[in-house]
């Protein structure tokens, strides 16, 4: 998936922070959501103007953003190649 027709970036809009295109609905938010355990259906439920590839869309841009990125796990000698 092209997250680039879906996930933008405005400096008016959230203080710059990329957020789905036409909402104020950022990624950031979307991570909180699911990271509170809400799942798809729930966050499609509760905001019905977002659709199923606004969420793909965000999960393609976390996976770039993540590209060539190292990650650490704290409390562990585990080193994670993103």
């Amino acid at each position: 998936m092209d997250w680039r027709g879906y996930i933008v970036s405005d400096p008016d809009i959230l203080f710059g922070k990329p957020h789905i295109k036409g909402t104020r609905i950022g990624v950031e938010f979307i991570l909180d959501l699911l990271a509170s355990g809400w799942n798809e259906a729930k966050i499609l439920e509760s905001y019905p103007h977002l659709t199923t590839e606004d969420l793909q869309a965000v999960f393609a841009f976390i996976r770039d953003c993540m590209k060539d990125e190292l990650c650490i796990m704290r409390g562990s000698d585990r080193v994670l190649d993103c």
